[in-house]
């Protein structure tokens, strides 16, 4: 939904208060979820991010904030969704779903995203330019500013072995599915990191939003970007094949069921 108003406005308008609940965890544990927590709470513009600590023997936290279409149109709201711990540990058993480890590590990470959204991209920490443009509060720590990107957080903890990770995709912008199934693609090359990277860079979101877009004509354009993290005529026969077609409503309806319905989305 287009915004009439400027990208500073909308970030001043979404102050989000949360309440941090005890946690039963081990220190080490006790001081990530916090910083994540801290991180993932800077919101975006119009784009819902969910954070709910889940442990076992505990109800579930619900921390939800409207997306901006919601704010905007006052009414009757569909209920929270309540979301249980086996069920974050279902998605780790998801054979569809790229994910980074299993469902028996403490720390279960859970990104719900698209590429093409530029509220991702700045998550990401891989587009200083579109961080820089969305205000100093976003400027990115290499760029002399305080925000931490808390995918690339969560990236450390998954590659340290102290986390698994999993990563969903939901339309929140409209133009990321031939972005998304090349992660797909990058992912049967263990190449996920180095294809979401380079897509989550100022020339990848471009290149997603104004050229590509959900083409599948376009894939030739797509592999030939990735060309230098993925064996680009895999990818290209990966993408031709259609295998990841339908992942994409799957992904989206798995989404749904957890409550989220804009991105990005996270889980802790």
């Amino acid at each position: 939904m287009p915004v009439k108003q400027t990208k500073e406005a909308t970030l001043k308008s979404r102050e989000v208060k949360f309440t941090i609940p005890p946690l039963t965890l081990n220190k080490n544990y006790s001081v990530v979820l916090y910083a994540l927590l801290l991180i993932a709470a800077f919101f975006l513009g119009s784009f819902t991010t969910k954070i709910s600590y889940l442990e076992k023997n505990a109800k579930p936290v619900d921390t939800t904030a409207a997306t901006l279409q919601q704010q905007q149109q006052p009414g009757a709201q569909p209920p929270a969704v309540k979301v249980e711990l086996n069920t974050i540990k279902s998605i780790f058993n998801n054979q569809k779903v790229i994910k980074f480890g299993d469902a028996n590590k403490k720390l279960l990470l859970v990104e719900i995203a698209d590429p093409s959204c530029p509220f991702c991209q700045a998550a990401s920490g891989k587009n200083s330019e579109l961080n820089k443009q969305m205000g100093a509060q976003f400027t990115l720590v290499s760029d002399g500013g305080t925000y931490v990107s808390p995918v690339q957080e969560m990236r450390k903890l998954v590659e340290a072995g102290q986390a698994s990770f999993a990563y969903i995709y939901q339309n929140g912008h409209g133009a990321g599915e031939m972005a998304m199934k090349s992660l797909y693609c990058a992912n049967e090359q263990d190449k996920f990191w180095d294809a979401h990277d380079k897509l989550n860079t100022n020339d990848g979101y471009n290149l997603i939003n104004n050229d590509v877009k959900n083409d599948k004509a376009a894939s030739g354009k797509l592999s030939d970007f990735l060309a230098n993290v993925v064996d680009s005529t895999t990818l290209k026969a990966c993408l031709d094949s259609g295998k990841y077609d339908t992942y994409l409503a799957d992904d989206q309806k798995l989404a749904a069921s957890l409550g989220v319905n804009g991105t990005p989305g996270f889980f802790i």
